[in-house]
């Protein structure tokens, strides 16, 4: 949690939650208790765990960094979740097509998504939020004081409350670690994403078996290797030898040589007179 920057607050603090401040530091930033933000965190799994129906707790969050967490949350744990913009009315108008009556409501920022904190006042739905030191605790029944604005901490705090959750359903053996990483709950910048997609393309490329120059040559001498290597000069059947007999002809051979001589005229030449 601490290399996360979870209890690292701002400059601003909100008189509310003053009781979950450690100490202030130099620069100027409220530093949250650690303490204070796990035992909010296990008495916020067990409410989580006490809704018979998983569906009915419902996981929003307005800001780009908590998106991919509360998709996260609601895939391991069952739960509703809306990422990106709240329509309004979801909680209160029955007339809209995404009308929704949860019994439990999980927001990550009580300040960005004050849209359904207020909707679910009205409806009487109980609310866990995520609230650093300068959020306003109106409306939020279960405040877990954490830094609500890095995606590391957005991450870490969801993984945190789906593991526990988990393991109170008895779903996770609680001696064994949880073989989902916390890296899956983390933001993840669209661009770097392409950049990591285009580096693991060439890595791949650049370990594409290429051809051996260095393989030793295969020897044509060889018995047997006349299939793989074309054939063998030197053995019968192959090529014609020059000096082998029956083959071509040969020019100094007595009376095979039909060519004429220079001293006498070849048949069907003319004698020029003189």
């Amino acid at each position: 949690m601490l290399a996360a920057h979870v209890p690292l607050g701002t400059k601003n603090l909100d008189n509310n939650m003053t009781p979950y401040i450690w100490k202030r530091r130099a620069d100027g930033l409220y530093v949250i208790n650690l303490a204070k933000t796990w035992e909010k965190l296990m008495l916020a799994a067990r409410v989580v765990v006490a809704i018979e129906n998983p569906a009915d707790v419902c996981v929003i969050s307005a800001r780009p960094y908590g998106q991919r967490a509360v998709l996260k949350f609601g895939q391991y744990t069952g739960s509703n979740y809306m990422a990106g913009r709240y329509t309004p009315g979801t909680f209160t108008n029955q007339v809209e097509k995404q009308f929704q009556e949860p019994r439990l409501l999980i927001i990550t920022d009580p300040r960005t998504d004050s849209q359904p904190l207020r909707e679910s006042s009205f409806v009487n739905i109980p609310t866990v939020a995520f609230c650093d030191t300068d959020s306003p605790l109106r409306y939020v029944d279960i405040a877990i004081p954490a830094n609500n604005k890095g995606k590391q901490s957005i991450g870490l705090l969801y993984w945190l409350l789906a593991r526990e959750v988990l393991r109170l359903r008895s779903v996770i053996n609680r001696q064994q670690p949880w073989d989902i990483m916390v890296d899956m709950f983390f933001y993840r910048d669209p661009e770097e994403a392409e950049k990591e997609a285009e580096a693991l393309e060439d890595a791949k490329a650049i370990e594409a078996p290429t051809t051996d120059f260095g393989a030793a040559a295969p020897t044509y001498g060889a018995p047997g290797d006349l299939a793989a290597a074309g054939g063998e000069w030197s053995q019968p059947g192959g090529a014609p030898e020059w000096g082998a007999q029956g083959g071509a002809q040969d020019w100094g051979a007595a009376g095979e040589n039909t060519a004429t001589t220079w001293d006498q005229p070849a048949a069907g030449t003319f004698a020029t007179p003189h």
